[in-house]
């Protein structure tokens, strides 16, 4: 008989091995000898040693399910309790005790990790469910649509709650990208209609303008150019493909027009600076008229220049004022001459001046004696009261005297 600490082999080739509850059979061997019995079944025992050590690794250092690891230490938990190996049988079921114990805890840590993941997904959800409906009423289309895209992103990429929950969270979810499509659909429809209506306006407008553009009623067509251009302004954009080539019309048939218009204003600015030039020197001519020696002579020849004048037409406007006040002063000056003229040769006008001039000169005389006499009397008062009416008639003498002298007198 062959016997170790763990197990022995009987005459009858019979393999036992030693436990708690006393020694239980391995098996028989009949092919050897029993040292070679006790070998083979160590061996086992061997082998469920490593296939226990594999299983521990992989429950620590792997993400094997709980259902799985709990299948495979059955498995050898009932190889251990079968007896078919010698060693220390009763550490090995310490051993998948305590990897129950492993699993137990692992499969815990799972659990609660997976309700903080689910309860962090249910947040995240609850976060993108939220901006998701505020996003449903906004205007920024491209800005808001781009963020609303992203958020569906985002939610793929978030665990799946219980049905209910998660039904629930995606019907909100779900309900808010399609308010904000809808919306966004309106407003491009609207959009669409206004710039429709848009284009059939600038279309009437580019119309006009194009028939405008022959035009040679230069101040009537640019104002009305001008009211096209507010109009224009005013009717908004039309469809981007239609824009361009509407506005390239519209501006053509105005470039048309005040092209033309430039041309003819060009050259009649030409002839006008040239007319300047030639009534400048007629106003020259003119003011060689004065001062006047000879009225007669003077006004012929002032005739004969305004003839000249009359007939050279246009000048610039900002210059008008200017060249024109030239012989306004001119003919002022004439008319003063033959105004003055007149009053010299009018009989009727000197024989008043004259009159005047007598009454006047002998109220003077008068004064000058009652001055005296009052001097003579002593009267001081009564002298300087006449004194101060001399003064005054003696001044008024002195202005009609002067205007005798234009009548020659």
């Amino acid at each position: 008989m062959s016997s170790d600490p763990w197990g022995r082999v009987d005459e009858t080739g019979t393999v036992y091995v030693r436990t708690a509850d006393g020694e239980q059979v391995v098996g028989s061997w009949q092919a050897g000898s029993p040292e070679e019995a006790l070998a083979y079944f160590e061996r086992k025992y061997e082998g469920l040693v490593v296939e226990i050590g594999l299983l521990e690794k992989r429950v620590k250092t792997t993400d094997l399910s709980s259902k799985d690891a709990m299948t495979a230490i059955g498995h050898l938990r009932e190889q251990v309790d079968a007896h078919h190996a010698v060693g220390d049988l009763a550490a090995l079921r310490v051993r998948l005790d305590k990897l129950v114990e492993l699993v137990d805890a692992r499969r815990e840590e799972r659990r609660a990790q997976r309700a903080k993941q689910s309860d962090e997904a249910r947040h995240a959800k609850e976060a993108l469910v939220a901006e998701a409906e505020e996003l449903a009423g906004s205007d920024q289309w491209r800005a808001a649509g781009e963020r609303l895209r992203a958020l569906v992103d985002t939610w793929k990429g978030l665990p799946r709650l219980d049905r209910k929950s998660d039904d629930e969270l995606w019907h909100r979810f779900s309900h808010a990208r399609s308010a904000f499509s809808k919306r966004r659909k309106q407003h491009f429809a609207h959009l669409d209609a206004q710039r429709e209506e848009a284009r059939k306006t600038k279309e009437r407008l580019v119309v006009e303008a194009e028939g405008l553009s022959k035009s040679t009623d230069w101040g009537v067509t640019a104002a009305r150019y001008r009211d096209l251009m507010s109009e224009w302004k005013a009717a908004g954009r039309a469809q981007r493909e239609h824009e361009e080539d509407l506005w390239n019309r519209f501006r053509g048939a105005q470039d048309v027009f005040f092209a033309a218009r430039g041309s003819v204003f060009a050259e009649r600015d030409a002839e006008q600076t040239e007319n300047l030039k030639l009534k400048e020197e007629l106003a020259g001519e003119a003011e060689k008229l004065l001062p006047v020696t000879d009225l007669k002579a003077a006004r012929a020849a002032f005739r004969a220049l305004n003839e000249r004048w009359e007939a050279i037409g246009h000048v610039p406007r900002d210059a008008r004022p200017r060249v024109e006040g030239r012989m306004h002063t001119v003919e002022r000056a004439l008319q003063e001459s033959e105004e003055t003229e007149w009053r010299r040769t009018n009989p009727e006008a000197r024989a008043r001046a004259e009159g005047l001039t007598g009454q006047l000169q002998a109220a003077v005389d008068k004064l000058k004696g009652q001055i005296e006499q009052a001097r003579a009397q002593g009267n001081a008062a009564r002298a300087q009261k006449l004194e101060r009416e001399l003064e005054g008639r003696q001044a008024l003498l002195d202005q009609a005297l002067k205007g005798l002298q234009e009548f020659g007198g």
